[in-house]
């Protein structure tokens, strides 16, 4: 694949395609773990029950207050030396590496989570109860009444949110490279040094975290019409 001249830097340009890849990649991989930890942790706010909404309630108070950079670091490196510990305490010697893919991912995830379970609490109180008792009267069960009625619902009001969501977690995974993993952000760094252009270098990176969110926005107008078909034809 022919590169524009000013994105082949000196042969090394391809480097940055890659690590866009991976950019989506764990962007993607860490959305889903995001979503569903906002489903459940919304479902768990919204519960009457204390043993599940205290809980969902302290996991969106302190995440949302941590730094995600300090999180990455704690789980990779203190995670690493933790079971590290572990492992020697029951006498077992062997070495353990946590994969930086699973650990970005994983933070990520868990971090957006709490804002994700925001998203969705307030989508599934927009719902109206009169379609849930409807759905009850109709001698559904309460979790089809869910799956048919309420998450569809839900979902279009939280489609917006979870949109801009989508758009600051794909450009915060530039902190996985703290951790090594090859991202695009890391790839451009480790593509300075020997191209001696970091203004070029980075400008590239740029155009590119640039074009995925611009793509991401022409994803979400389409996801947010397709959701709003069907209240349209009501309307």
């Amino acid at each position: 694949m022919t590169l524009p001249a000013f994105l082949d830097l000196e042969g090394y340009g391809h480097l940055l395609l890659i690590g866009a890849w991976m950019t989506v990649a764990v962007g993607f991989a860490a959305m889903m773990v995001a979503l569903a930890l906002g489903i459940l942790g919304a479902l768990a706010k919204l519960s009457p029950r204390r043993w599940l909404n205290r809980p969902a309630a302290a996991y969106t108070v302190i995440i949302r207050g941590i730094p995600q950079l300090v999180l990455m670091l704690l789980i990779y490196y203190g995670g690493t030396t933790l079971l590290q510990e572990l492992l020697a305490w029951s006498g077992n010697e062997a070495r353990v590496d946590i994969n930086a893919f699973a650990a970005g991912t994983l933070v990520l995830g868990f971090v957006y989570g709490a804002y994700a379970t925001e998203i969705f609490r307030g989508a599934f109180l927009a719902v109206p109860n009169g379609q849930i008792e409807a759905g009850l009267a109709f001698g559904m069960s309460r979790s089809r009444v869910f799956i048919r009625i309420r998450l569809p619902q839900a979902w279009r009001f939280a489609l917006p949110g979870l949109a801009n969501l989508w758009l600051s977690l794909l450009k915060d995974t530039s902190i996985t490279s703290v951790i090594g993993l090859t991202d695009l952000a890391r790839q451009a760094s480790l593509i300075m040094p020997p191209t001696h252009k970091p203004f070029t270098t980075f400008f590239a990176a740029a155009l590119l975290y640039l074009l995925m969110t611009a793509v991401s926005d022409l994803g979400r107008v389409w996801l947010v019409r397709r959701a709003a078909r069907g209240v349209k034809a009501m309307a």
